[in-house]
């Protein structure tokens, strides 16, 4: 089954965010869709780990020290990107 990155949610903050953390998401989208997200989050680079408390269910992939992408993962195949976000420091 071949996965497919949706990323309707998130249309409006891509515009808005700098270039590179836009290219590192469609860098790591294309290597999902081209490898398998199994295979994607044995990258380290990525930094992809489950989310806990309110959160349970989604996961994180690190774009920058500054920026995470969240998404969900469906059966069906799709990986939907919820949301993308800067985080401080403080909350790293």
């Amino acid at each position: 089954m071949r996965t497919v990155v949706v990323f309707e949610n998130v249309v409006k903050e891509l515009r808005k965010l700098p270039d590179f953390i836009v290219r590192k998401l469609n860098k790591w989208a294309r290597d999902v869709e081209r490898l398998g997200l199994e295979d994607v989050r044995k990258i380290k680079g990525y930094h992809d780990e489950p989310l806990h408390g309110d959160r349970k269910g989604q996961r994180s992939i690190r774009l920058s020290k500054s920026y995470r992408a969240i998404y969900i993962e469906y059966r069906e195949g799709s990986v939907r990107i919820v949301s993308i976000e800067e985080v401080s420091n403080h909350e790293y």
